[in-house]
């Protein structure tokens, strides 16, 4: 019998090279129904409810939750073959220069380039490694630039979501590729921006505003009052945020999607191994 080979890789432009497995796809679903929980419980709370808590109490729980969900993701991986560990070295090395990127521009002016990386690697390396990667980025970057306070699992949520939508767009090479990643990049930091607002806006928009949360109120005003709310505190940080990693993509997309591409061939994350 002779040793065992590695077959042909398949062409991987504009496809991902590390694909979800059925197990690693419920655990992912799980952890993102954990997540959107978070985000959404306090639209369920009565108008007497201690509108000074502002996630103080649930946070820390949903950061113990997120952080074992995230492993057993990986462990997922790892277990049924999408994972080995020249992918885990990658994303240890994406996720350590994504955490750089934050040290100079922690969120000035919505100067934020640490999002730039999430979107060319979940588009090469598939969403299941872009959200893994986006919540790691996150958390390093929280350590490295003392950012770790009650705000910390929803931004790990909202990144692992942009590097899933990334690995979700449809294939496309090129100059189309590179202007449909730069404008995810724009649109998803715009929402990011959003769902950011929303873990606070029911507790930190007061109780008397024309855009507080009223309880019971109905959806539509509720609604109508978040836009207003969105629009008018932090629309000016999350334009800048939307053309800085939409001008990022645009200038560095290419090489960086090359780079990413060549050392997914060289590591054959997708070649099978064959037995002669």
């Amino acid at each position: 019998m002779s040793p065992p080979t590695l077959a042909k890789p398949p062409s991987i432009a504009g496809t991902a090279v590390i694909r979800l497995r059925p197990r690693a796809s419920v655990l992912l679903a799980v952890t993102s129904l954990v997540g959107a929980a978070g985000f959404c419980w306090p639209l369920l709370i009565h108008g007497r409810a201690a509108t000074n808590l502002a996630h103080s109490a649930d946070a820390p729980w949903l950061f113990v939750a997120v952080l074992p969900l995230l492993l057993a993701v990986v462990l997922g991986e790892l277990s049924e073959g999408s994972l080995d560990a020249k992918a885990i070295a990658l994303l240890g090395i994406l996720a350590a220069c994504g955490a750089a990127l934050r040290i100079p521009s922690p969120g000035v002016a919505g100067f934020e380039p640490v999002f730039f990386l999430l979107i060319p690697s979940g588009r090469v390396l598939g969403r299941g490694f872009g959200f893994v990667l986006g919540a790691v980025t996150i958390a390093a970057s929280a350590l490295i630039t003392g950012g770790i306070g009650p705000w910390l699992p929803f931004q790990m949520f909202g990144a692992a979501w942009m590097g899933f939508g990334a690995g979700c767009l449809p294939p496309a090479k090129g100059k189309a590729e590179l202007g449909m990643l730069a404008g995810y990049a724009a649109v998803s930091a715009l929402l990011y921006g959003a769902l950011l607002n929303l873990w606070f806006w029911p507790f930190g928009a007061g109780t008397t505003t024309s855009f507080s949360f009223v309880p019971g109120a109905g959806f539509v005003h509720n609604l109508h009052s978040f836009i207003l709310f969105d629009v008018t505190t932090s629309l000016g940080f999350d334009i800048p945020r939307a053309v800085t990693n939409g001008v990022l993509v645009l200038v560095l997309g290419r090489p960086v999607l090359a780079a990413l591409r060549r050392a997914s061939r060289r590591a054959a994350f997708d070649v099978p191994v064959v037995i002669d």
